[in-house]
């Protein structure tokens, strides 16, 4: 498994679930709330993908399992690259986990297909309360009204960078008043005066919603308006020309070397000066070589003078088969309580969702500045882009965006046929 969470893609498989309601839930998924805690029994699962969040979920359990002795808990981990293609065999033959880890891009797919259970009727019963979370994040995980997962963090983009390195190439530290040129060339500083260690300036590594969207967002482009991709504007353009400069230049890594060490690696082992990324990195980053080294500061600003970035989080959702099953409903109820929430940000894994927590997540790690996470939320996010198949068109944003990057085709080029392709993507689900 690649060592931390990246991106958020889906997997180009996500038509599979397509007509494959066999999962659906015949229950009403009503909440007895006259159960007593210590008679609710029973053997669950719950599906995550990220080994680094394991322990703190593990801690979770140990805590649920103080209020419901007798329902036992079993963490199924699979690596982020093979977790949805899994989960959709597992939706297809109604073997899906009990609770598991959901995404905004593939949330829409198994909802539409009858495989996620409705919170409603936790919220009904007062175990959930909506009011409780962003309602950004509410909206990811809603469809036609009605809500399947119940937010369990959020994260924005900044700049995490090692002062160490930058020390030793001699370069200032940015300041959030920094600019794509200045990324730009802070990078080539870096790159030129540490190549003799094979360091690179930027580890950025093309991911979607690391780079790409808070990228063309910030220069006043779209990624899909109106059912329509905007990678064919000029904003966009202009957005993929700049990471394509930099790898032209050496500031970063191609798609080949990326392939060989992703710049997430190459920055965790100190083999590169800068990366754009999220909060959810904050765990590995604390388990890594340069854990002392690291800071973060605002994505630069494009020409446009702004600065956007996605917002997004993971959802805690429930099998429909699960609906019914007093043991799963309070294990989902619990892992959306402030009490959850509280751990998992005092254990530093993830940004909670649950309103009034976040501070202390903020303060777990003073020295990483993840304030600005936090003020970037508030204050220069918008919703990750996501349609009923976005899998579909994350595919082609994989295979043809690279093109771009490698200098084998022009960018305006890449993005014209890009958007052709994704706008017939899009027009299949209409």
């Amino acid at each position: 498994m690649r060592l931390l969470r990246t991106g958020i893609g889906v997997a180009a498989v996500a038509l599979l679930l397509t007509g494959c309601a066999s999962g659906a839930n015949s229950g009403s998924g009503e909440v007895d709330t006259s159960l007593d805690p210590a008679d609710i029994s029973g053997e669950i699962s719950y599906a995550i993908w990220d080994v680094n969040q394991q322990p703190a979920m593990e801690e979770l359990i140990a805590d649920f399992n103080k209020t419901y002795p007798d329902v036992d808990v079993s963490v199924e981990l699979t690596a982020y690259a093979q977790y949805f293609t899994k989960l959709q065999t597992q939706g297809s033959s109604d073997t899906l986990p009990d609770v598991f880890w959901m995404n905004g891009p593939n949330f829409q797919l198994f909802a539409s297909n009858g495989l996620l259970a409705p919170v409603t009727p936790l919220e009904d019963a007062g175990l959930i309360d909506p009011a409780d979370y962003p309602a950004a994040m509410n909206d990811i995980y809603t469809l036609d009204g009605v809500q399947y997962a119940v937010p369990k963090d959020f994260d924005t983009i900044a700049v995490f960078y090692n002062r160490d390195i930058f020390a030793r190439a001699g370069v200032a530290e940015p300041t959030s008043d920094w600019t794509w040129d200045d990324y730009h060339a802070t990078a080539k500083q870096i790159s030129d005066a540490l190549a003799g260690e094979g360091i690179f300036g930027s580890g950025d590594g093309f991911g979607t919603q690391e780079t790409v969207y808070p990228s063309i967002l910030s220069n006043g482009g779209t990624i899909i308006e109106d059912g329509e991709s905007g990678y064919d504007s000029p904003e966009a353009i202009e957005a993929l020309q700049f990471w394509t400069d930099m790898v032209a230049d050496g500031s970063m890594p191609s798609p080949a070397q990326n392939a060989d060490t992703t710049g997430l690696q190459r920055f965790l082992n100190g083999q590169a000066g800068m990366l754009w990324t999220g909060n959810w990195q904050v765990s590995g980053l604390l388990e890594s070589p340069v854990a002392d080294d690291v800071t973060a500061v605002e994505i630069p600003l494009a020409p446009s003078g702004e600065r956007v970035t996605g917002i997004h989080g993971i959802g805690n959702a429930m099998s429909a088969k699960a609906a019914d099953d007093p043991a799963a409903q309070a294990f989902l109820a619990y892992l959306g309580s402030e009490e959850a929430a509280v751990i998992q940000a005092e254990l530093g894994v993830a940004n909670p969702a649950f309103n009034g927590t976040q501070q202390t997540f903020v303060d777990s790690v003073p020295e990483y500045n993840l304030q600005i996470f936090e003020d970037a939320a508030a204050d220069y996010s918008v919703a990750h882009p996501v349609s009923l198949n976005t899998g579909a068109w994350n595919k082609l944003e994989t295979d043809l965006l690279p093109e771009a990057y490698s200098g084998e085709r022009p960018v305006a080029e890449v993005a014209k046929d890009l958007a052709e392709q994704m706008n017939q993507a899009l027009a299949k689900e209409k």
